[in-house]
């Protein structure tokens, strides 16, 4: 198994096998801070209707409708509406899926999902969704997980970890919400080669071998082959802890790492691109993607600084714990309550 501590970078602006939570005998409510929801999307769509950026391609794009006021105009961040994604009213994702009749809860990916100490199980968003989903469709639905410490996109299909694999029958006979946060610990081992001397063009060679792997794994989610009686997918994009201004050392753990701040700065053209075709994944296979970059923008450890490109204002709670990269018990409900909107929109 990978390390567990792999830093995801930061700098970007802001556009736009089974445990405690498949069992199914333990209905108790997972603990909640309710202080994290009370940002929640940055914002929401006055019409009540979901934007769909091919019917109105003159018209305000997805940054201005849900995220005006983040991210700097003359820095470079994600172009999403370049692939005319439908988003949704609440501007937590896009809403690319009826998400209807589902029997099984499957959670994949890293320890974004799996969870970490010193946050409690209870805590996990995993744990926090998976309850919010049974009181919404039936505390019978089976709920299931197979995420790992440090596992990376090539962990997803292939061997030895093969999540994919070792987490679903073949195929699988129930109808099938499969929910996940990977790419973090890829972006974080493409630091560590920059540092080492690769060149801007290798990162992004690097970045679109990741991205291939994720979208092989989507489409196998997604064959009816391998899921006969349906299937949907939910995923967040790529999110950071800087609030754009690639601090690396505004969380005590990264310096200990020994990340610059100087080889840090050559990955937002990484940054951008990754997240940008993650969103082209998510249209191409009618998935549904998570703007957790763009929510938690400004909930990070510059949150109370009012230079910085995601500053929401005095008091915004910080949504990540000491380890620099993971949820603390805030942002991990807050992440909850984002797959929960786009999931049930």
């Amino acid at each position: 198994m990978r390390s567990a501590f792999l830093i995801s970078l930061a700098l970007l602006g802001c556009s736009t096998g089974s445990s405690g939570v498949g069992d199914d005998d333990d209905d108790d409510e997972p603990a909640a801070d309710a202080a994290a929801a009370k940002d929640g999307p940055s914002s929401a769509i006055d019409a009540g209707v979901s934007i769909d950026a091919a019917s109105t391609p003159d018209g305000p794009g997805i940054g201005e409708l849900c995220f005006s006021g983040l991210g700097d105009p003359n820095q470079p961040r994600p172009n999403y509406d370049q692939f005319n994604p439908t988003v949704g009213t609440h501007c937590a994702g896009t809403n690319h899926q009826a998400i209807t009749g589902i029997e099984k809860v499957v959670f994949l990916g890293d320890s974004i999902t799996e969870g970490t100490p010193p946050t409690l199980p209870t805590q996990y968003y995993r744990e926090v969704l998976a309850w919010r989903l049974r009181q919404a469709w039936g505390f019978g639905l089976e709920v299931t997980e197979c995420s790992a410490w440090g596992a990376r996109a090539d962990d997803l299909l292939m061997p030895p970890h093969q999540q994919i694999h070792d987490c679903f029958a073949s195929p699988e006979p129930k109808r099938t919400l499969v929910i996940m946060t990977i790419g973090g610990n890829d972006m974080s081992s493409f630091l560590e080669d920059a540092q080492g001397g690769d060149t801007p063009a290798q990162t992004i060679a690097r970045v679109d071998e990741m991205l291939a792997m994720l979208d092989d794994a989507v489409r196998y989610l997604k064959d009816p082959v391998n899921f006969p009686s349906g299937s949907h997918v939910v995923f967040t994009n790529i999110y950071e802890f800087t609030d754009a201004t690639g601090d690396l050392e505004s969380c005590p753990g990264a310096a200990l790492a020994g990340f610059s701040g100087e080889a840090a700065a050559l990955m937002r053209p990484a940054y951008v691109h990754a997240n940008e075709q993650y969103m082209r994944i998510a249209v191409e296979r009618d998935v549904d993607l998570v703007f957790s970059l763009e929510n938690f923008c400004g909930h990070g450890f510059h949150a109370d600084d009012p230079q910085s490109e995601c500053y929401r204002g005095p008091g915004t709670p910080t949504w990540f714990d000491l380890t620099c990269i993971h949820p603390n018990p805030a942002g991990h409900t807050a992440l909850a309550d984002l797959f929960y909107r786009t999931i049930m929109e």
